[in-house]
């Protein structure tokens, strides 16, 4: 297994989750306040400068609304068509 910053899934990961909190109409200021989280942790997990843990992806999925599922299925079909 090699790096996974930056990886076809990560890209994915971070371009759903943003996708999911323009939709959900949340600047991320507004989602970092829900997360009881600074807004440069979304900032930095948006652009790829971190990776996020099980248990945050869990809190952010549920601040922005969306199904976490949904989301692991794309990062998923981006590893898998690398």
């Amino acid at each position: 297994m090699g790096r996974t910053l930056r990886s076809p899934g990560h890209l994915a990961l971070m371009g759903a989750l943003k996708k999911a909190r323009i939709a959900s109409e949340l600047t991320q200021t507004q989602l970092a306040d829900l997360l009881h989280r600074p807004q440069s942790f979304v900032a930095k997990y948006e652009n790829g400068e971190r990776k996020i843990e099980v248990v945050e992806f869990v809190q952010i999925t549920e601040a922005l609304g969306v199904c976490g599922s949904d989301i692991l299925k794309l990062v998923k079909k981006a590893e898998l068509t690398k």
